[in-house]
């Protein structure tokens, strides 16, 4: 049986946002939505010739103080003890706590201040996941146990096509988790999914070595592609800088499994925003598959729209520009402040009532008030529909001086119709789910 909408589950597994939330006019929110990107790209393609983005060459230093204490080891030895320690705390709620969302944090560590968390701490300060990561942690003290304890072995190299296929295998695993598992709050089922996840990582950061975890741990390539457009980026002469976000946006490398990494996050995302929706829910209770196999080829089906649209829109471009070497990657960080578009509009509200929640349980805290949205219903509509509209004007931007790089001027704005297309298309899906 579907848990229903009073059910801790369900809140600790989707986000917020359903028809009663969302007090706004369909049509002013479709109509702006169109003004905002059709404008944006006409200025585009009479204002802006010439690529402006240089990547990983942009960014003011910063103070050089600055940066020795943000590189000390002590901060970073800090950084990793924290990550730890919170992952130790996790596992011991999820041993000896009760096997109650309602009760323990556990569920809610995971799910909202991991999950939904990473997204503002990335943005703010970086790919924080890779200091945090208690597994990259484990790893590194295992490699100091003496020799006689462990084997002598050379880490092998990672095979280049590999790229981050792992990382989005990763993610739509935990995603599934979250959203098509039968109990994804149960102590015993976060138990053997963190259980599973640990020993897969560390097996295979014995054979590849640490760098392991930055081509193949969903959550920091997860927190890495948010951070693409975090303020604070790294230059290519590796020091420390404040930038424009868009410059850190160009500077994604253009690797295997990038495009399906952002199609996971925008597919599960989607499906996340449905399966809210009644006749979804009543489709899932009828259905003789059960509603885990359901689900399941509903979130697929999600993710493989998304994937499919794209992969049309980057094929229209190549008829329309040219032959490109890498057409499904060119413009696949375009998607990427869609995606945290998607993931502001949809976990917004789950952050700001559950995230507080968990910490007053983890903390012991009795009779606490029920933590409340700092946002009306008005105000959080108008946010959720600004985040989906902004994240699309972004991708335009994005896309459009990748293209006026890679293309001569006379194709560059004709072969950004597709991806305006595309950009129609997610908006209308994306905005349509709100006001579902």
């Amino acid at each position: 049986m579907v848990p229903g909408p009073a059910d801790p589950l369900t809140t600790l597994a989707h986000g917020i946002g359903s028809r009663h939330d969302l007090p706004i006019s369909p049509f002013y929110a479709f109509a702006g939505a169109f003004a905002a990107l059709f404008v944006s790209f006409l200025a585009l393609g009479l204002l802006w010739s010439s690529s402006r983005f240089r990547g990983d060459r942009s960014g003011l230093a910063l103070p050089a103080g600055l940066e020795r204490v943000a590189d000390a080891p002590a901060t970073r030895t800090a950084l990793r003890g924290l990550g730890l320690a919170a992952a130790l705390a996790v596992l011991l709620h999820l041993l000896l706590g009760p096997d109650d969302p309602a009760r323990n944090p556990a569920p809610g560590a995971v799910y909202v201040l991991l999950w939904v968390g990473l997204v503002p701490a990335s943005l703010l300060l970086g790919p924080v996941w890779r200091l945090l990561n208690p597994l990259r942690t484990l790893y590194r003290l295992s490699r100091r146990l003496p020799r006689a304890h462990r084997r002598r072995h050379t880490p092998a190299p990672l095979p280049a096509r590999l790229g981050q296929w792992p990382a989005a295998a990763g993610l739509f695993a935990f995603t599934w988790l979250e959203l098509a598992a039968p109990d994804p709050a149960s102590t015993t089922t976060l138990l053997i999914a963190l259980a599973l996840y640990t020993a897969v990582h560390l097996a295979l950061a014995a054979r590849f070595g640490e760098r392991w975890f930055a081509d193949g741990d969903a959550f920091e390539a997860y927190s890495a592609l948010l951070a693409r457009l975090s303020p604070l980026g790294r230059r290519g002469d590796g020091r420390l800088v404040l930038r424009n976000p868009f410059h850190g946006l160009d500077a994604t490398p253009e690797r295997p499994g990038l495009v399906a990494t952002v199609c996971v996050l925008l597919g599960s995302t989607a499906y996340d925003g449905y399966s809210d929706d009644p006749s979804w829910i009543n489709a899932l209770q009828a259905s003789p598959l059960g509603r885990t196999p359901t689900a399941t080829l509903g979130l697929l089906a999600a993710i493989a729209l998304v994937a499919t649209l794209y992969c049309l829109c980057a094929a229209a471009t190549r008829l329309v520009c040219g032959p490109h070497p890498g057409p499904l990657t060119a413009f696949a960080h375009s998607l990427v402040p869609i995606a945290l578009g998607y993931l502001v509009a949809h976990y917004f509200s789950l952050l700001v009532t559950e995230g507080p929640r968990t910490v007053t349980i983890a903390l012991g805290t009795d009779n606490a008030p029920e933590p409340l949205s700092p946002l009306g219903p008005g105000a959080l509509a108008a946010l959720q529909v600004i985040a989906v509209v902004t994240g699309h004007v972004l991708g335009v931007i994005a896309a459009h001086d990748r293209s006026v790089r890679l293309f001569p001027p006379a194709r560059a704005v004709a072969g950004q119709l597709p991806l305006l297309a595309l950009m129609i298309t997610y908006t209308i899906g994306g905005i349509g789910l709100l006001l579902n």
